[in-house]
């Protein structure tokens, strides 16, 4: 199938004059160059060149109903009609909090913010100020956004360190090191090695910051047997359970603490609760969620603002999502989810190509190895140089399916069997091109 990319071409060729590197997030960044999007059409896109094409990325999962869902639109028109911001809390933040909390296990409280990284750095700053101690540990090979505590080791090389405990490393070329020495790094699903590197901490660790299924390190979900472990141990030092649900929100209902049998501390939340609009939120306990509340003789305990924190584009826009997302619209996509794995699955057992699609509810991940990996390390050594997977996605671009770099795929309510079967035979023919 041919692509025209004239226009994409064109206007990568502006934002090279006035971006660096001719984009401005990295996340965006293909080879040659990055599709620039004209519109979206339910779970559809429609590129600057006239190109259609399937989006199993949806702003990196965030737009669970598709592209231009009537109710989110037309709440959002309603809203723009009478403001798009204020200095003052309005209704529709308290709408939103009430449906979230009332949805949530473990959301007693709320605060909302503007992203998934403020969500993240404020649930970690709740955790300290609430503990009084200022360490943290995190999953090797996790991605929580931005915050410099919560990049640490986030894209590590395990092979270095395969008898040992992981190393803790900075993100970016000038990250502090007091940061790494205040970051315990923790193997996923290595129950002896993560004992061994929690040994000693009782009564240093703030939080210990979870991810239940991260998408980074190869969308693994973790094991009871780990998930035991880690609360275990909070139970006994005091260490607050964050869950990290930015984007698994969208696994459940109840989210997906409550799908994987837990209650933590403090979550976080964004993407599908915003309704394609920017947005972020810390929920949990009642009594840790008051540190945002509480004041001493020197100020708030824990300062939080922003000033597009829960303005009433985001709020009516999440709660249009959300209101539509009952229980029936998770059941569809689980069942489409189920059926995406199965047909994948069935063209690779045909083919007899060296991979596998696994997954839950609507996320799925095409891998380049027969076996399903149960941690960041095996998943890793299937991502080397030799890999197909780059080869793979840019061949489903050219057969009509927007599918992101690393393999996992997401899938939305406007989708139906039709676009199942598309992507099948999109899957088909993309291991053809590549000679699988």
């Amino acid at each position: 199938m041919h692509r025209v990319e004239l226009r994409s071409a064109q206007l990568f060729e502006r934002g090279q004059r006035v971006f660096p590197g001719g984009v401005t997030r990295t996340t965006v960044v293909r080879h040659p160059r990055p599709i620039y999007v004209e519109r979206g059409e339910g779970p559809w896109l429609i590129d600057v060149d006239g190109n259609r094409l399937l989006d199993l990325n949806a702003n990196f999962t965030t737009l669970i109903h598709g592209h231009a869902f009537k109710p989110i639109s037309a709440a959002v028109a309603a809203q723009l009609e009478r403001g798009t911001c204020f200095a003052n809390p309005t209704e529709h933040e308290l709408a939103l909090a009430e449906l979230i909390c009332g949805r949530i296990p473990a959301a007693e409280r709320i605060r909302f913010v503007n992203t998934g990284t403020e969500a993240v750095m404020f649930a970690l700053k709740a955790a300290r100020a609430f503990t009084g101690r200022s360490q943290i540990a995190k999953l090797e090979g996790t991605y929580h956004g931005g915050y410099d505590w919560a990049e640490i080791s986030e894209h590590t090389d395990p092979s270095t360190s395969r008898a040992q405990p992981p190393i803790a490393l900075g993100n970016y070329r000038g990250a502090p090191q007091s940061v790494a020495a205040e970051t315990i790094v923790l193997a996923l699903n290595d129950v002896a090695r993560t004992a061994t590197a929690l040994a000693g901490t009782e009564g240093k660790l703030a939080a210990i910051l979870i991810d239940v299924m991260p998408s980074r390190c190869g969308l693994i979900p973790i094991e009871p047997e780990y998930l035991e472990l880690l609360s275990d141990y909070c139970r006994r030092s005091g260490t607050l359970l964050i869950s990290d649900e930015v984007l698994n929100l969208r696994q459940d209902f109840e989210g997906a603490s409550a799908r994987f049998g837990i209650k933590p501390d403090l979550m976080t939340m964004g993407k599908i609760i915003g309704g394609g609009l920017p947005i972020g939120a810390i929920a949990g306990r009642r009594d840790v969620m008051e540190i945002f509340a509480q004041r001493d003789s020197h100020g708030w305990l824990l300062p939080q603002g922003g000033t597009f924190s829960a303005n009433p584009l985001s709020m009516v826009a999440g709660l249009a999502s959300m209101q539509a997302l009952d229980r029936a619209a998770f059941a569809k996509l689980e069942a489409l989810g189920d059926a995406v794995r199965e047909a994948l699955n069935a063209v690779i057992a045909k083919r007899n190509v060296d991979m596998s699609v696994y997954g839950r509810a609507s996320l799925f991940r095409i891998q380049p190895s027969r076996r399903i990996p149960r941690t960041y390390r095996e998943a890793f050594a299937a991502e080397g140089p030799s890999s197909p997977m780059p080869r793979l996605c840019e061949a489903l671009l050219r057969h009509g399916v927007n599918l992101p770099r690393h393999g996992t795929g997401v899938l939305s309510t406007p989708m139906t069997d039709a676009e199942v079967r598309h992507l099948s035979d999109a899957f088909t023919a993309a291991l053809a091109d590549i000679g699988l």
